[in-house]
């Protein structure tokens, strides 16, 4: 992630002591008068975070820093995949397993998840596509942003995404996978769009939707939201959900809304941000 936001500009320090996080802020408000954005990685690795975090943080706010926590954070059997693929040894798990060291992060972690502003469970993201995601959010933040709508289509046989602020169920659609030339096909293909849209229920559920939106979401921009998440599920998240959300990123661009798009079930070249 650290990579991403230093390749739009950000100037990027990983594993900063939290003892040095004050006057490294004073330091860089000095010498950096053009506005120039700074990108921080703290984890349990930095010496008393989890301890001190809290009062940090407080006190910065008080004294006028704007600071904006991204918690990333994916499933035990990913996490476990993850060091196991880079051979890395988990910072907790000196002396216990990695399951129970990974549990222990989590509880840990727990009071700072809540005080997170955006939190993005990276499970089903290969690398690049959350690069994509991470510099598409974060190419021109500013405090007070518009509304970052993220749509991810999926399959409820995976489970629901745990980010979802939304979720849309649209397993009542006609479902192209019990037609034989649709079914190797994902809603991305131009045959399967058309069979979907081309139902009624798909017309008048598409109608109430974009309504339904169009009223939502200046309310959410009116409350100050900055990030809301819109899950689209159906039955293998290949078919349906797939072309609904396609749709819903083309009525977002009408509206100059940002957005990003990702087909979770889908594999990265048919995934779109």
């Amino acid at each position: 992630m650290l990579r991403a936001l230093e390749d739009i500009g950000y100037f990027c320090v990983d594993n900063l002591p939290l003892r040095l996080l004050p006057p490294f802020l004073r330091e860089q408000s000095r010498s950096c008068q053009d506005g120039r954005k700074i990108a921080l990685v703290m984890d349990v690795r930095t010496e008393g975070f989890l301890q001190n975090y809290a009062r940090v943080f407080r006190r910065l706010k008080k004294q006028g820093y704007q600071l904006h926590l991204i918690f990333l954070e994916a499933d035990e059997a990913t996490l476990i995949r993850r060091f196991s693929q880079t051979r890395r040894q988990h910072p907790l798990a000196d002396q216990e397993s990695i399951s129970h060291a990974l549990q222990k992060e989590r509880r840990s972690l727990a009071g700072l998840r809540r005080l997170a502003h955006r939190i993005i469970d990276s499970s089903f993201y290969s690398p690049h596509q959350l690069r994509e995601l991470i510099q598409a959010e974060y190419s021109d933040l500013t405090p007070r942003q518009r509304l970052a709508l993220h749509l991810i289509s999926f399959a409820y046989k995976n489970g629901i995404p745990p980010e979802a602020d939304l979720v849309l169920d649209v397993r009542f659609l006609p479902n192209p996978f019990f037609v034989e030339e649709l079914k190797p096909l994902t809603g991305n293909d131009p045959r399967v769009r058309d069979y979907v849209l081309e139902q009624q229920e798909t017309q008048n559920f598409l109608q109430h939707l974009f309504q339904f939106l169009d009223y939502l979401l200046p309310l959410f921009i009116k409350e100050g939201k900055t990030h809301l998440t819109l899950a689209i599920g159906c039955t293998g998240g290949q078919h349906r959900s797939v072309v609904i959300a396609n749709v819903l990123a083309a009525h977002l661009t009408q509206g100059n809304l940002p957005f990003t798009l990702h087909h979770r079930e889908v594999t990265p070249k048919e995934s779109y941000s």
